[in-house]
């Protein structure tokens, strides 16, 4: 018999990861400007106003406004520059590479990315100490926009600070498989749910636009689950229908307003705005009143945020009452920090509704206050 070969079992050897990792170190600061039309008329050409310190990205900065522009070149716009106070102070050869954009926010406090300035990277050093953009925007262009708010407005700065170079081992196996879990879909279903009405159990009688009784199916462990009033009337009995589902009746609430408040509570959100900005304005009002009635508290402060968009010279002296009326503490101090401008008090008092204005002395005070 020949001899046997002793049998060699093969195993795929384990697979090992490494990477090149570039540190960073991220940050951003909102700048707001506040009397935009007091710095343009004072502050004349090449010079600027300092902003205070602040710290983003591992380091101190400051911001250089220049309302009439940095030079000659650059007159009919608003320049910006960043200042390293690193670098201002630095006795040694210490150098910062950085990168960072500016963007001009609207009133809600969003980047509107066509007023955006991306600076690349470049590196600060004792002998470069600021950098940024001598034609941020055209004074005219800010004006005639809708950005330029009450005399106001806000930067973005997105700052990004890289650091040395590093290697390190990655933990598991290039290519083992990944699990990708996706975003809840739950709000979407639920939203479906109150759209088909498949399995409804209980139906509101409402007023339509027209005047007109409109019927809408909802599920009671629904309403229940997501309002403390609810839950009391509808899980106590409520007379059935024929069919064997619940009727109730609603006679203080129009079927457009009933309808969102159904949508905020199947999906947790608020369904888009649509019409004018009045019919906007009057739409958050009522659904305020909607989350009074049925204690639903998340609702209202989402509504008051929604109605802090629409305050204005014509419309703060009917927000604030309406505030003091429904215990809506944020949009009561956002109508109170709109007052404190001088020009937003004037123009504000100038309207009809201002003189019919219902809120506490304390409030008048500070109101006159902002007049000097």
């Amino acid at each position: 018999m020949s001899p046997t070969m002793p049998m060699t079992m093969t195993a795929d050897e384990p697979t090992t990861a490494s990477a090149i990792v570039a540190g960073v170190a991220t940050g951003h600061h909102v700048l707001r400007i506040d009397g935009y039309s007091r710095t343009k008329n004072v502050v004349p050409n090449g010079q600027f106003i300092t902003s205070c310190s602040f710290r983003a990205a591992g380091h101190s900065w400051h911001v250089f406004y220049y309302p009439n522009g940095f030079d000659d070149e650059s007159i009919e716009y608003i320049s910006l520059y960043l200042l390293l106070e690193d670098a201002a102070t630095a006795t040694t050869a210490t150098t910062t590479t950085v990168q960072f954009t500016v963007t001009l926010l609207d009133k809600d406090g969003r980047q509107v990315p066509s007023q955006k300035a991306n600076s690349g990277v470049f590196t600060y050093s004792s002998e470069i100490q600021k950098y940024g953009f001598t034609q941020f925007i055209s004074r005219d262009e800010l004006e005639q926009s809708e950005h330029l708010d009450g005399d106001r407005f806000a930067l973005r700065f997105d700052i990004t600070v890289v650091g040395k170079f590093r290697a390190e081992e990655i933990a598991g196996l290039v290519g083992a498989p990944y699990v990708a879990v996706p975003p809840s879909d739950m709000r979407r279903h639920f939203g479906d749910l109150l759209a088909s009405g498949d399995g409804a159990d209980v139906e509101f009688r409402v007023r339509g636009a027209g005047g007109e009784e409109e019927t809408v199916a909802a599920h009671r462990v629904v309403l229940a689950a997501r309002s403390p009033v609810f839950k009391a009337e509808l899980l106590a009995g409520v007379p059935a229908k024929d069919g064997g589902g619940a009727v109730i009746q609603i006679d203080d609430m129009d079927a457009e307003v009933f309808r969102s408040l159904l949508h905020y509570m199947y999906t947790d959100s608020l369904p888009p705005e649509k019409g004018t900005t009045r019919e906007e304005a009057a739409m958050a009002q009522n659904m305020i009143v909607a989350a009074d009635r049925y204690s639903m508290e998340t609702l209202k402060l989402m509504c008051e945020d929604r109605l802090r968009k629409h305050i204005g010279a014509s419309s703060v002296a009917t927000m604030l009452t309406f505030a003091d009326r429904h215990h809506c503490h944020g949009l009561r101090a956002a109508c109170t920090e709109f007052l404190s401008s001088p020009t937003n008090l004037k123009a504000a008092m100038a309207t009809d509704g201002f003189g019919q204005l219902s809120c506490p002395t304390v409030l008048k005070e500070l109101m006159a206050k902002a007049l000097f």
